[in-house]
């Protein structure tokens, strides 16, 4: 989880804007759902699930989806994330870790290379193994510019001073800021895992990287014949969520104020999960010395799913409520 915004512009290869896309690709899920599915929770967890988490930033996949995680790995499954960027683009990170208002792309390749070795150690209490761990290595806050404005011409991130990923230990090493590189990097990673279960950012998020998350899952998977589940969650649910902050693990989560008319659905956790949840979070100390308040508020009873990625046209909208 990156705290910041994105340009927004226009895909190159369509002329649609970031909202254009995600009306026409969310309009085509939503009519290929099934009846019911709008109140669908996680399905079974069993031994032939294959699960994969895509995150936009490294510590997103824990907040979101610990508790399904190590679902899945005790049931004998195979849980895969995907971290689209390695979470170098903070100006927050720069201020508090480097001390510095300036942006340092050595520096900040420095910070993304520390929170990929904090991503594969959380991934690792909750039972993912290295070869089930892919970093892309995008360009963080810019996944919305790549899928509108740099589709097919390189994008240049001022926080890593790069036009393609410069991180040579990740899937994507070398590979264009384009999202048409992103796109077939993507597939590529579905093509290696084959899941029967996707976990994705909801299009609602409020974070731009997120909501692009949610489109580029959406596009991928609308192109293949057989596609998966696919649930969606949201981190950046509005201000002040989730409420109250701070560590509180006997509380479920509240309904995030963006997640209204999602039909969002809660998944139980174990209090072994929960406790295992928690040593991952706090695996992430560049974080934790940031926003350890706003981290810790997800570690909870349980989490928030959905199978629709916004509301349905003409859905009521839900009270934001406590549960």
């Amino acid at each position: 989880m990156t705290i910041r915004t994105a340009p927004a512009g226009r895909c190159a290869g369509c002329g649609l804007s970031p909202a254009a896309l995600l009306v026409f690709f969310c309009a085509a899920w939503c009519l290929a759902l099934p009846s019911g599915a709008s109140a669908a929770g996680i399905p079974p967890i069993d031994s032939e699930t294959s699960l994969l988490v895509v995150s936009p930033h490294p510590d997103d996949e824990t907040l979101c989806c610990a508790g399904v995680i190590r679902r899945v790995v005790a049931a004998g499954g195979r849980a895969s994330i995907v971290w689209l960027t390695s979470g170098d683009g903070s100006e927050l990170d720069s201020l508090v870790i480097e001390r510095s208002l300036r942006v340092n792309p050595g520096k900040m390749r420095d910070l993304a290379a520390m929170r990929m070795r904090e991503a594969r150690a959380a991934a690792s209490i909750l039972g993912v193994p290295p070869g089930r761990q892919f970093f892309l290595g995008y360009p963080d806050g810019g996944l919305l510019t790549l899928l509108t404005d740099h589709f097919t011409i390189p994008y240049y991130s001022r926080f890593t001073g790069a036009v393609r990923v410069p991180y040579p230990d990740t899937f994507a090493a070398g590979h264009p800021y384009t999202g048409e590189s992103l796109e077939r990097d993507f597939a590529r990673v579905l093509d290696r895992v084959r899941p029967t279960l996707v976990l994705a950012p909801s299009p609602q998020d409020e974070h731009p990287d997120h909501r692009a998350a949610g489109i580029l899952t959406l596009q991928v998977l609308s192109r293949r014949h057989d596609p998966p589940a696919v649930r969606f969650w949201i981190v950046h649910g509005g201000l002040g969520w989730p409420r109250p902050r701070g560590l509180h693990m006997k509380l479920p989560l509240s309904r995030p104020p963006r997640g209204h008319g999602l039909g969002l659905v809660a998944f139980d956790l174990h209090p072994t999960e929960e406790a295992d949840k928690l040593k991952a979070v706090r695996q992430y100390h560049s974080q934790m010395r940031v926003i350890s308040s706003f981290l810790l508020s997800f570690v909870r009873t349980d989490e928030l799913y959905s199978s629709l990625p916004v509301p349905l046209p003409g859905r009521p909208k839900e009270p934001a409520r406590p549960r």
